[in-house]
């Protein structure tokens, strides 16, 4: 990779931001480049999504970030959060990714992970490093971690919907390699 790519992917709930992450992600490593981070996954129990698995993308290791059964002061809808989980996977992905992948995934920066002040410093963290990183981002979140990762120079935003997530991957792939600025 030619240039430092550092793309946020941000658009409304159910837009595709995580199917265009992961499409990305397919290309980079059908590229032979090693990804690493954390992804969030869907957990679906008798045909019904009941929370979301934090994955660390390099070693497949999960932890329930957010359950209907999990009992927590922080919520997405009707998912109790479970902080420690986005801290002992999430986090400690970031870290690894940091120092052994080609390319930084975050998936996602969202409202309720920017609850976690390790989960904000490896962020931060990530993003100040000579490294690709794709991330993304909750679209209408006033966090002050969001909003300087809005603001920052360095990070082109991207915002993903229904019409245009098949092909925003592809224009991701071409930023990544310094094609299009």
């Amino acid at each position: 990779m030619e240039t430092i790519a550092k793309i946020g992917i941000t658009g409304l709930p159910g837009a595709g931001k995580t199917y265009a992450v992961r499409k990305v992600v397919e290309m980079l490593e059908a590229e032979d480049l090693v990804v690493g981070g954390m992804m969030t996954e869907p957990i679906i129990e008798d045909g019904k999504k009941t929370g979301f698995a934090i994955v660390d993308w390099m070693n497949k290791q999960q932890g329930i970030f957010a359950h209907a059964d999990i009992n927590s002061k922080y919520m997405i809808g009707k998912f109790g959060i479970d902080l420690k989980a986005l801290e002992d996977v999430g986090v400690k992905a970031l870290m690894k990714a940091s120092e052994e992948a080609d390319v930084i995934v975050i998936d996602e920066v969202g409202r309720v992970e920017v609850e976690s002040p390790a989960f904000i410093d490896t962020v931060k963290y990530c993003l100040d490093l000579e490294k690709p990183i794709l991330l993304t981002l909750h679209k209408k979140s006033r966090n002050p971690l969001l909003q300087d990762i809005r603001r920052r120079d360095d990070v082109r935003i991207l915002e993903v919907t229904p019409i245009n997530r098949n092909l925003l991957p592809y224009k991701i792939m071409k930023l990544m390699k310094g094609e299009l600025l």
